[in-house]
């Protein structure tokens, strides 16, 4: 009897033990999960933010991971590309990292695009008597090309979702892929001195272009006897000289409804737009000859010329009263500046019903080099999801991302981010091409062109729409 006994108990113990290694468990978690916990660190690269405002992201997420360290850089704007192509060529350089929203077309080659989820092994207590520690694998969704266009401004799509061939080149077949996601979304505005529309008996700041164009009249201060702009009204109507003036002649191209680009992505602002049968003239030349005039003596609104200052530090120095810029712009307005009595507006607009804002932001991606490309997409839809971007928002007072009513109604009601809250949802950018700056300066050659007689208008904008093209069609 002892003997069967015996028997039976090895049996159950049999049993046992193989039942235990069929669900593959073992004390604490999965064997699987347990094997694959370990230490992790992830690069990550930035231009524009301080490491005290990306910390608080960071020790949040460590927080459900402490065992991913992130080493944060953070790079001068004039070094920073360099950086990133050399350190590429070199197969190293960061996991994740910041990219400029005219840039992800560029990077695309460099990038990993998003998978649908990825699964991390978790370590937890459990248990309410008798703690134990336990490590399993959780999966987590991440946001595919419907879920960035629900979750994100519509001009977030538009610029980080991608086609990739996921096929050959015999049979190839194009799926729709997210390569980024950003932080926040900054637009265009209108900063203004507020003692120097007093001082012209001016209310309000302009809506419309037509109430620009009058206040910068009353307000321009001109020597009649050396033509010398002692006041200036505005910073606008030159190239070199005024920061990001092709994001403003942009937004009076789009405002004013001309095609950027056609169907096939390459540049057509020279054009008139097909769904605007009734325009027979080219939007973009009435944008131009309205941008410029700012900067011509021939014109009554002559407000500035490529001998004033750069327009920031004429504004700052209070030698105009309105200046256009970004909300990085702020900080150093207030810095250098202490006293001046300036606010800020949202852009004028060409009418209620054709509303357009400029659009300028920084992406979050993934390189290809990466050897911890779940870890690196996790962080970024951590980083980015609502309830863990709200903290960072606050804390730099930067317009949000994301199509949420909770934070545009928040940022509405902040005196220093409503004119911002205020665009986000015409906010709008286009496809530049592959080298960015090349195209910039067709803007400028556009702008300069014009002003000093080398081109009448028509030709200044089709040169500028062949060299955009040049960048669109060829690396």
């Amino acid at each position: 009897m002892r003997k069967l006994g015996g028997i039976k108990i090895g049996l159950v113990l049999l049993l046992i033990s193989s039942l235990f290694l069929a669900t593959g468990c073992t004390k604490g978690g999965s064997s699987s999960a347990i094997s694959a916990y370990k230490s992790v660190t992830l690069e990550y690269w930035s231009v524009w933010n301080d490491e005290s405002d990306i910390k608080p992201l960071i020790n949040a997420y460590r927080s459900l991971h402490p065992n991913v360290s992130i080493k944060y850089n953070k790079y001068r704007f004039d070094e920073y590309e360099n950086k990133l192509l050399e350190a590429m060529a070199e197969d190293r350089g960061p996991d994740v990292f910041s990219i400029h929203n005219t840039w992800v077309k560029k990077y695309q080659s460099r990038l990993t695009p998003s998978p649908a989820s990825v699964s991390l092994p978790v370590k937890y207590m459990t248990g309410t008597v008798k703690k134990e520690e336990v490590v399993e694998f959780r999966a987590t969704k991440l946001l595919n090309a419907n879920d960035v266009e629900k979750t994100f401004l519509d001009v977030v799509a538009g610029d980080v979702v991608l086609y990739q061939n996921i096929g050959d080149e015999k049979t190839p077949n194009f799926v729709k892929k997210v390569y980024g996601l950003p932080l926040s979304v900054d637009t265009l505005v209108l900063y203004y001195n507020r003692d120097l529309l007093n001082n012209a008996g001016i209310i309000t700041p302009p809506e419309t272009w037509t109430e620009f164009s009058e206040q910068v009249k009353k307000i321009t201060k001109i020597d009649k006897d050396t033509g010398e702009i002692i006041l200036s009204g505005a910073a606008i109507g030159a190239a070199d000289n005024v920061l990001r003036s092709f994001d403003i002649l942009s937004l009076l191209m789009m405002q004013n409804l001309a095609p950027m680009v056609d169907s096939r992505g390459r540049a057509a602002f020279d054009k008139t737009p097909n769904q605007y049968p009734d325009i027979k003239i080219p939007p973009a030349l009435g944008a131009l000859d309205f941008y410029v005039q700012f900067a011509s003596p021939l014109y009554e609104g002559y407000s500035w010329n490529s001998e004033m200052p750069n327009s920031l530090d004429a504004f700052i120095k209070g030698q105009t009263a309105f200046f256009f810029g970004y909300s990085y712009n702020r900080e150093e307005i207030a810095s250098k500046a202490p006293k001046m009595n300036f606010k800020i507006a949202p852009v004028p607009q060409v009418g209620d019903d054709q509303k357009v804002n400029y659009a300028n932001y920084w992406v979050e991606t993934v390189s290809n080099k990466t050897e911890q490309e779940a870890y690196a997409w996790d962080f970024i839809k951590f980083i980015t999801d609502e309830k863990n971007v709200e903290a960072y928002l606050d804390q730099t007072n930067k317009p949000t991302a994301l199509r949420s009513t909770k934070l545009i109604n928040k940022q509405l009601a902040d005196p220093e981010m409503e004119a911002f809250a205020d665009q986000l949802l015409t906010a709008k950018s286009w496809y530049k091409g592959y080298n960015a700056t090349a195209a910039e300066e067709a803007f400028k050659e556009m702008i300069n062109g014009v002003l000093d007689g080398t081109f009448i208008s028509e030709l200044a904008i089709k040169n500028a729409v062949s060299k955009v093209n040049r960048s669109i069609l060829y690396k």
